[in-house]
């Protein structure tokens, strides 16, 4: 279903999907542990309604935002210089307040009262996941798919890198990578795992070899690699149901 919710002074959108429910299974009577899902730079789109279903099937409520209810357009696909410049124009405070305010929605769903709460996202979406694990209130884990460790540069829009936020994560994160991936260089997420574990952090990081950007994007034939999609998604679902279910 469509569900409006209030992010300071705008109105943002999302679709909420709720687990089918046996009355008789504890596991699946409502309410339950959600997961909020945040798109890649092109928007809600197919691919993150078919992870929010995913999700559901799992038993998890599902909330898959969108983060452009402002209107903003992120371009061409064929002009990627231009899409990289409006991904680093995106104000990363006004996003995680949009994802606090998403999460603050939840925890009022009926379907979720008193239940733990998880953060997922992709690409842009897995930068914002990042950044909100450290710098959102009330998650209790947090799955990355190839989150830019790095912003291009630090400025107003973007005053921190992710890989610097994770000093200060709040709940346990898997971050997951692949090791063709030409916007996240290895050797971004070879000093991400010394950190955590320099710092004893709860951090966990996979990274597929022969998989580049947008690994479980199944939209995508050039990027997706059926294999390690399957695996990350066995790994992800695992995730969430050891740190949200207890």
């Amino acid at each position: 279903m469509n569900v409006r919710f209030r992010s300071g002074g705008d109105e943002l959108g999302a679709a909420l999907y709720l687990p089918e429910t046996a009355p008789h299974d504890p596991k699946n009577r409502l309410p339950r542990p959600a997961v909020a899902i945040i798109h890649d730079v092109w928007g809600l789109h197919e691919p993150y309604h078919r992870v929010a279903q995913r999700l559901a099937r799992a038993g998890f409520v599902a909330l898959a935002l969108d983060l452009y209810a402002r209107g903003e357009k992120p371009g061409s696909p064929s002009d990627m210089p231009g899409v990289m410049k409006f991904l680093h124009q995106l104000p990363d405070r006004r996003v995680l307040a949009d994802v606090q305010a998403a999460l603050d929605f939840l925890r009022t769903r009926p379907e979720v009262e008193g239940r733990k709460l998880g953060l997922t996202g992709f690409c842009m979406g897995g930068k914002y996941a990042l950044l909100a694990s450290a710098r959102c209130r009330g998650l209790s884990a947090v799955v990355s798919w190839y989150g830019m460790l790095r912003a291009a540069a630090l400025d107003a829009a973007n005053p921190e890198h992710a890989l610097d936020a994770l000093g200060e994560l709040e709940c346990p994160v898997l971050a997951l990578f692949g090791a063709e991936d030409v916007l996240i260089p290895q050797s971004d997420v070879a000093e991400l795992r010394a950190r955590a574990q320099a710092r004893g952090l709860s951090l966990e990081t996979v990274v597929y070899t022969g998989a580049g950007h947008a690994f479980a994007n199944d939209a995508r034939p050039e990027s997706y690699r059926e294999a390690a999609a399957a695996d990350a998604w066995s790994r992800a679902l695992a995730f969430f149901a050891r740190e949200l279910e207890h």
